[in-house]
């Protein structure tokens, strides 16, 4: 906390967000449903400011802010992205030690699904990953069940149905008959694999490679590495769309066909016609 928040306070929910409960989304519904005391009293009202001098109270356990940290795991299959599931399947958590399962995931991947995920206790970071105005990008390799076409691609970057909304993507690129890349701005629940399903393929294999700047070259399946301060800076930022990937660009450009410059036919004059001749008449 800076030395202007400890001084005029900050939002509840963000102070919570920084003692590791959650996102301050899940703090906000953690405030309304009675479950915070703040100076020994329960504390509903949203707009609540609080300083480091306050006792916040969540139970019977005080919570205090944390130092920030923010880590880029890469997730193998088969794990699940919470940190307590009521099946009692194997999470994300089962690969931190004690002391980083207080981190919570930005964003998800399914159980089926693999690659780089962001996990911190920074509210202020995982808002800026999250919120869909800051369009920051999620690059993913995909293998479907069966070769497709390339209108299958453009129909990706116009926008396909998928039942539930209309999904679309920033830029895609094909790299065989099965595989392809896939940019996305958005992060709709199962998006790339309702596209697919949309357009009549089933995925194979999903891995998501990039988040803005950051590749997590070299971090094999279930290792993480902490980020400092210059790879926070290249997770919120994008790179330029490589000219190789198709984009709604790519559609509307067409090529300017070239044409013979039309020139006016001239008319043939018309022949002079004989003069009419006139007889005199006889006096």
């Amino acid at each position: 906390m800076s030395d202007q928040e400890q001084e005029q306070g900050i939002r509840l929910n963000k102070y919570l967000a920084s003692c590791g409960i959650g996102s301050r989304r899940k703090c906000d519904d953690l405030i309304k449903k009675g479950g915070v005391v703040v100076n020994g009293k329960v504390c509903t009202d949203l707009s609540t400011t609080v300083t480091e001098d306050d006792f916040v109270k969540i139970g019977r356990s005080r919570v205090i802010p944390r130092d920030t940290t923010t880590i880029l795991l890469n997730k193998p299959k088969g794990l699940i992205c919470t940190k307590d599931d009521e099946l009692q399947r194997e999470t994300i958590y089962e690969l931190l030690p004690p002391n980083m399962r207080h981190l919570n995931h930005v964003g998800r991947l399914d159980q089926d699904s693999e690659g780089l995920l962001v996990m911190t206790n920074d509210g202020d970071l995982a808002q800026e990953l999250s919120h869909p105005k800051k369009k920051i990008e999620k690059e993913y390799l995909v293998t479907v069940n069966q070769a497709f076409s390339n209108e299958v691609l453009d129909q990706f970057l116009k926008g396909i149905w998928t039942g539930e909304a209309k999904a679309h993507a920033k830029a895609v690129k094909r790299l065989s008959p099965r595989r392809f890349l896939i940019i996305l701005e958005t992060g709709l629940k199962r998006q790339i694999r309702m596209m697919c399903k949309a357009a009549h393929l089933n995925v194979v294999k999903l891995v998501r490679i990039r988040i803005g700047h950051v590749t997590g070259d070299g971090l094999l399946p279930g290792r993480f590495s902490e980020l400092d301060a210059h790879d926070l800076d290249l997770l919120q930022r994008n790179p330029k769309t490589d000219k190789a990937y198709r984009t709604k660009a790519t559609l509307k450009a067409r090529p300017i066909a070239t044409t013979k410059k039309k020139t006016a036919r001239r008319r043939p004059l018309k022949a002079a016609l004989p003069k009419k001749k006139t007889f005199r008449k006889r006096s």
